[in-house]
């Protein structure tokens, strides 16, 4: 949706993440109106009211595909093909300016859960290989995107099934064009237990936003790879 290292194996290397994206300006919040095809959305800083939903049955398509597998770690080639087609034809329906949408922030509810990835290890990095995954099981992978520009991602973990982690980035967001964004994160901080550490250097990542709407945003990485993110309704997740 990157200096203290800290070593919980002998065998496992000190993992790299790389956050929501394929590589390691303000958006305007005013009032907007548009029309996506048949699709009509009002947009405005206090409610968001839709007419005419040709999108809906794939998004309920979409999301019944990527949920509850681990992010598509569980997925075959087939199924993350089926992910894809259905993510082609959302694209459609994609506003002219995705990144001038105030849907990306949500004035309520800022969080996005990163539900799927084309390449599975791309969120979360080394924590999330194969080898990685051996010791760090996933519990969530949380994007917030707030006004004006910040983005705070976070990857939360067991280690070994029985000690809770979590490492997480904080970053300037930057408009590139009318679809592309970038983000400059800081050096990454990791939380074990009761030890906190920050290693590495700044990192960066773009993305292209494909589509949008209140309960999902589709993103593609600088190098192809495909990101579901669901908006989040149950309160902060304090990344």
């Amino acid at each position: 949706m990157a200096a203290c290292s800290l070593t919980l194996s002998s065998s496992l290397p000190q993992p790299k993440p790389s956050f929501f994206g394929s590589k390691p300006s303000h958006l305007s919040l005013h009032s907007t109106s548009f029309a996506l095809k048949s699709q009509c959305f009002r947009v405005s800083s206090s409610s968001v009211s839709i007419s005419s939903r040709p999108t809906d049955d794939l998004v309920a398509s979409l999301l019944s595909k990527v949920i509850q597998t681990d992010g598509g770690v569980s997925l075959t080639t087939k199924q993350h093909q089926e992910v894809a087609q259905v993510a082609n034809e959302l694209n459609k329906y994609c506003v002219d300016e995705p990144v001038k949408c105030p849907l990306i922030f949500g004035v309520v509810f800022p969080d996005w859960d990163v539900v799927y990835c084309s390449n599975p290890t791309s969120p979360g990095g080394g924590y999330r290989s194969a080898l990685g995954r051996l010791f760090f099981k996933t519990k969530d992978m949380v994007q917030a995107v707030e006004a004006p520009d910040s983005v705070r991602n976070k990857v939360s973990f067991s280690v070994f099934g029985f000690l809770n982690g979590e490492v997480s980035l904080k970053g300037k967001l930057k408009v590139l064009d009318h679809q592309w964004i970038q983000v400059i994160f800081e050096p990454p901080e990791l939380r074990v237990g009761e030890m906190d550490f920050r290693y590495g250097g700044e990192s960066e990542v773009k993305l292209q936003i494909t589509y949008i709407d209140e309960k999902i945003r589709l993103g593609k990485g600088s190098r192809g790879s495909l990101f579901v993110f669901q908006r989040r309704h149950g309160g902060s997740t304090n990344v």
